[in-house]
């Protein structure tokens, strides 16, 4: 193993080590760091796929356009065995001889091509199936760590060192419901003070007129 090689692994486990302690300290974002990268993979890996679907496209209409030419230099070479003209003759034999060829040529990448198109898009479903189990199991880890801190939290709140706080808030709330009632009853009182002196008033009004 020479120097760079040395370095250059190294470096790689200095970043498997620190990416190992994210990892620990927050799994949720490093998760998500591993979605996001098979996330840009599957898309290169879907790019490739329509390249590929692309070129077996070409290669199709290689294959498409060599056999009409194919059959043309057949028919052509029929005319000139007619015609007895050797140059000819040799000429379309040579033709026939070429397009035939490229056609068997053409025909065993088409069929490789189709293989090898069927198999890339075959990974590329198996690829988008594992990143969808990957974000299932993202919403499943944050489901865990939202539940685990509002426990702590719940915890934390009703822990006994706590317990002066909730006496405190029972005691303000219990000030807060007697100044109400408090308000409430002068308030009633000074309704039915009121009211009183509204029927003195009116009681005492006939007698004034009947005093004059």
């Amino acid at each position: 193993m020479n120097l760079f090689q040395r370095f250059r692994y190294t470096i790689e486990a200095d970043l498997h080590q620190v990416f190992d302690k994210k990892e620990q300290k927050n799994p949720i974002a490093m998760l998500n760091q591993y979605i996001r990268e098979a996330e840009k993979q599957t898309e290169q890996t879907g790019k490739l796929l329509e390249r590929q679907g692309q070129l077996k496209e070409k290669l199709e209409v290689e294959f498409k356009d060599n056999s009409a030419l194919l059959a043309k230099r057949k028919s052509q070479l029929q005319l000139a065995n007619t015609s007895g003209e050797q140059d000819l003759i040799e000429f379309a034999t040579d033709e026939v001889a070429a397009y035939t060829a490229r056609k068997n040529t053409l025909q065993t990448s088409i069929e490789a091509s189709t293989r090898e198109y069927f198999e890339l898009e075959r990974k590329f479903e198996t690829m988008k199936h594992k990143i969808k189990d990957m974000k299932v199991r993202q919403l499943q880890l944050m489901g865990k760590e939202n539940v685990t801190r509002a426990h702590h939290q719940m915890d934390g709140i009703l822990a006994k060192n706590n317990k002066t706080n909730f006496e405190d808030l029972e005691s303000y709330i219990d000030k807060l419901a007697f100044q109400i009632d408090k308000d409430h009853e002068v308030t009633t009182f000074e309704a039915r003070l009121a009211a009183l002196e509204k029927n003195a008033t009116d009681a005492s009004s006939p007698l004034l007129i009947e005093n004059k």
